[in-house]
């Protein structure tokens, strides 16, 4: 039953994330970001998700409780109208998946299968596509982004079978604020140390090529999938990923610039400082997307057209509906902003 007495202008939708406790985790989402989940170690916070194996849910507001997908199913119209929208698959209600990785080790080497795979092998799920910003990373720190040369199939099936797969993975020197577009078939590993936001199609699809020979909590080997992985993982040799141009524009109390720009998400970081100006900054949203706003610092405040405020700080996420009326920010604070 629809709340007679939520307001015909949407609101601000404040996410409460879903925790997942890999073995590669760490702590930091818990004492940096201020992540109230239970899971330990804390290895990912799903932000901004309606997928089936984690749903994000309204903190506060008319919707309080609520997951996501609720909300959105039954308000379709606060995604938008953007083509992605039209490329929603059945009993989808958002396109898109945005998490916080705290990697305290490595992560295993991994492939994702595009959309069409997915959809003729995997029970016409979509396939992924992502985009990492790395939030922090620790001197030395490394990510695998490709391999260093072509390989044959048979090189890679070998190499996958005796688990010399690493001498072939291309290894990348990883710094804080550095963008990564990672294209589904893709073969990368995150390093040790590197935390970081990942924009992704929704999608859960993931085949582990290799793993460090590690165990599980119950001292089993974690499964491997190299066959799939065989079949969607790009052989030839990757360039070596370069750091995309950003211009910072600028408006009053605020500045942003774009990260990545692709078929699924749009991505910019947006720099908010009101310290030193009497105006607020505002923000208005496209009727054609939404806008989700990822807080990696700072903190302040937002007050709605109609004069609703909501305080939020560093490691909030919150959800703006298409066509919402302006907003109005004021703090000192550092965001990612995602659209479609």
């Amino acid at each position: 039953m629809i709340n007679k007495n939520i307001s015909s202008r949407p609101e601000p939708l404040f996410l409460e994330p879903v925790g997942k406790d890999y073995l590669w985790g760490g702590q930091r989402l818990k004492t940096e970001y201020g992540k109230q989940l239970p899971q330990t170690p804390l290895a990912e916070s799903w932000e901004c998700s309606v997928h089936p194996d984690g749903l994000s849910t309204v903190r506060g507001g008319a919707y309080d409780g609520q997951t996501l997908q609720e909300v959105l199913r039954r308000h379709p119209e606060y995604v938008g109208t953007h083509p992605a929208r039209e490329e929603l698959l059945p009993g989808d209600a958002l396109p898109i998946l945005v998490k916080f990785i705290d990697a305290r080790e490595n992560l295993s080497v991994q492939v994702h299968p595009d959309d069409a795979y997915a959809r003729e092998y995997e029970d016409g799920q979509r396939g992924k596509s992502e985009m990492w910003y790395v939030a922090d990373a620790q001197e030395g720190a490394r990510l695998v982004y490709g391999f260093n040369r072509e390989l044959s199939y048979e090189e890679l099936e070998e190499s996958l079978r005796a688990g010399t797969v690493e001498r072939y993975l291309q290894k990348v020197p990883v710094r804080r604020g550095d963008v990564f577009f990672v294209e589904a078939g893709t073969v990368h590993a995150i390093g040790a140390g590197i935390l970081l936001v990942e924009v992704q199609e929704s999608s859960n699809l993931t085949y582990r090529l290799y793993d460090y020979n590690r165990v599980d909590k119950d001292g089993k080997p974690r499964p491997l999938h190299i066959d799939k992985a065989l079949q969607v993982a790009v052989r030839q040799g990757s360039p070596r990923p370069r750091q995309p141009m950003r211009v910072l524009r600028y408006r009053p109390g605020s500045a942003s610039e774009l990260l990545c720009r692709c078929g699924y998400f749009q991505v910019e970081r947006y720099l908010l400082n009101t310290e030193t100006t009497r105006a607020l900054a505002r923000v208005q949203v496209r009727e054609n997307s939404f806008r989700l706003f990822v807080c990696l610092g700072g903190c302040g405040s937002i007050c709605t057209e109609g004069g609703n405020i909501r305080n939020f700080f560093k490691g909030d996420t919150f959800f703006v509906p298409a066509g919402t009326q302006e907003l109005k920010f004021h703090g000192k604070a550092q965001f990612l902003t995602v659209t479609c």
